[in-house]
């Protein structure tokens, strides 16, 4: 899910339609869900992994149309895993319908557990009927039929986020932690500026060669684009702390100042980035908050 449009530098080429099933690799093919929007870009990336006896990653929101149109495109093979980087419902949804249709295993990212009531920020998106059958947990390994799969756990966009990395092809499934299209939400309670920043250093060590994400076309240069991704981050941190130069602000103010010209359809997802990134601040010990008397959060410079 993303959080503002970036310029698509390492797509790889036109990214399909929905239903147009795309061979990348020898061991990946791709399907996009039907679900456009301004934070899906043209849809969640469905990946089949392997032959024959395949494994299905992010099977998608919960839409009649998709979950056929992945039984098309492995008729005659057996989909025995389905494979969940986060529980995000246009990514997780379908998985359930899946397994029953296929009596394939989920496996994957542990389900969601709230912070507080779970309904504010993305907390709300969480697919709360997830149940996986195996959870795998950081480093642990998943071997399908002549593939690999290695969890690295990537907590920001999400607290449970994972990346799969397939160790045959030094490819890294990112899920929406990265994307080449668009940043990724952060957005509390549940996202976390600090652990994601934390998790794009963990990537930064490792030397996958190319990411197939939850939206949006590849990235073929990960390095180079993870550096980018953090001096992008970084300078939105000092464009916030510069706001915060006026005085006390609130999250709307902070975020209007930021994100000028913003098209007001991302405008939540702006506020939302820009209190993680607050949030952030304030754990660090450079920004302070305080409640006026009408109950109102205001955040200062420390």
């Amino acid at each position: 899910m993303g959080d503002e449009r970036e310029p698509d530098l390492f797509a790889g080429g036109r990214t399909p339609p929905p239903r147009e099933l795309i061979r990348l690799s020898p061991l990946v093919r791709r399907l996009i869900a039907p679900n456009a929007s301004p934070f899906t870009f043209n849809g969640t990336c469905t990946y089949i992994v392997g032959e024959g006896e395949v494994a299905v990653v992010d099977p998608g929101p919960n839409d009649d149309s998709h979950l056929e149109a992945i039984l098309a495109a492995t008729e005659g093979e057996r989909i025995k895993t389905i494979l969940v980087t986060h529980t995000h419902r246009d990514h997780s949804a379908l998985a359930g319908r899946l397994r029953e249709r296929t009596g394939a295993l989920i496996v994957g990212a542990a389900p969601f557990t709230p912070k507080g009531d779970g309904s504010e920020g993305l907390d709300s998106s969480h697919d709360r009927e997830y149940a996986p059958d195996l959870a795998l947990g950081d480093g642990e390994r998943f071997n399908g039929a002549g593939f690999t799969i290695e969890a690295v756990a990537t907590p920001g966009h999400c607290s449970n986020h994972l990346c799969l990395a397939l160790l045959e092809e030094g490819a890294l499934f990112s899920g929406d932690h990265v994307m080449a299209w668009s940043t990724s939400v952060v957005a509390p309670p549940d996202g976390s500026m600090g652990a994601y920043m934390a998790s794009l250093d963990k990537l930064r060590a490792r030397d996958e060669r190319v990411y197939w994400p939850g939206h949006g076309g590849p990235v073929t240069e990960p390095q180079r684009y993870l550096r980018a991704l953090i001096h992008h981050r970084r300078q939105r941190e000092a464009a916030i702390l510069a706001a915060l130069s006026d005085g006390p602000q609130t999250v709307k103010g902070v975020a209007a100042k930021v994100y000028v010209g913003l098209d007001p359809k991302l405008a939540r997802a702006a506020s939302l980035s820009t209190l993680a990134h607050l949030e952030d601040l304030k754990e660090r010990g450079q920004v302070a908050a305080e409640e006026t008397a009408g109950g109102e959060t205001r955040f200062r410079r420390a």
